[in-house]
């Protein structure tokens, strides 16, 4: 139970390192080009991924044996970067999170073709239910849909893929060699283009883009640091405390509130993926050969 804690302690501070890493790359999004902003977060992730690596166990730990995969996953980390700090620099960071949140519900329906799993009709109806959430936060067609609502929706997809990826792939590498090679290749693309982008930087904005970089690795190794000490039934529904921090922090530093409809549709959406955690983690317990 005490590893348990420890496991849900980790995953709060992940998500607190996201969340404070997101709206780092708002404030400077307001300024920057999201390329601009992406480059710097890489150049400052890679080394300190390195370093990770290296206390984990050394640096061999990078090698890889699959470097088409790798670029795979790198491309698909562009997309998801690209599209998500694009969607923060057009939404409020509240309502860019709750969007983000239908990520998992996209893992759901995406791996019975991509592999080859069933999934129980209880899953499937929770998965609906979520994506009625992202509806009502997004609101096609209404007064309050704004165009960067899709934009997040493919980042939450390219999220998606990445997961899926590694779920598919993750066996067979060290962690700590997926989570470089893929900063690696955002890093090489954005910084090709980073010439017909470039704004210079007020010195304020060097410490942003520091930080985007630090609590980036911040929330990649206490994420994982939360799985090994807890099943992932029970450090998973933690993430949703991701919405408590957009909330605070998009009201602190840019005075916004979410609507009541933002918020209805966050329930839905936290719900069914909270249900989802719950229907796997029983399924994962049934499965678990006893002794």
């Amino acid at each position: 139970m005490t590893s348990s804690f420890k496991g849900i302690g980790f995953m709060c501070l992940g998500v607190l390192c996201l969340a404070t890493g997101d709206a780092i790359s708002k404030w400077l999004g307001e300024v920057h080009s999201p390329l601009q902003i992406i480059f710097f977060r890489t150049l400052v992730s890679l080394p300190l991924i390195a370093l990770l690596a290296h206390f984990a166990g050394g640096l061999r730990k990078l090698r890889t044996r699959r470097p088409g995969i790798h670029l795979l996953r790198g491309l698909i980390y562009t997309g998801t970067m690209g599209c998500f700090v694009l969607g923060l620099t057009l939404l409020p960071l509240a309502e860019a999170t709750a969007i983000a949140f239908v990520a998992p519900l996209f893992v759901t329906l995406l791996s019975i073709p991509l592999l080859g799993e069933r999934i129980e009709a209880p899953v499937l109806i929770a998965s609906l239910v979520g994506f009625v959430g992202v509806l009502i936060v997004v609101r096609p067609g209404g007064e309050a849909f704004h165009p960067g609502s899709l934009v997040l929706v493919g980042a939450a997809l390219f999220y998606a893929l990445m997961l899926i990826t590694a779920r598919r792939w993750g066996g067979s590498e060290h962690l700590w060699a997926m989570v470089f090679h893929m900063t690696v290749v955002p890093f090489v693309i954005t910084g090709l283009l980073l010439p017909w982008v470039w704004q210079s930087p007020q010195p304020w904005h060097w410490l942003g883009f520091f930080g985007a970089g630090v609590f980036g690795v911040g929330a990649t190794a206490f994420i994982t640091l939360a799985f090994r000490h807890a099943p992932a039934a029970i450090a998973a529904p933690f993430d949703y405390t991701a919405m408590l921090w957009a909330v605070l922090l998009g009201w602190w530093f840019w005075g916004e509130m979410p609507d009541l409809w933002v918020f209805v549709g966050s329930v839905l959406i936290i719900g069914s993926g909270l249900a989802i955690a719950y229907r796997e983690g029983r399924t994962s317990l049934k499965r678990r050969p006893t002794a």
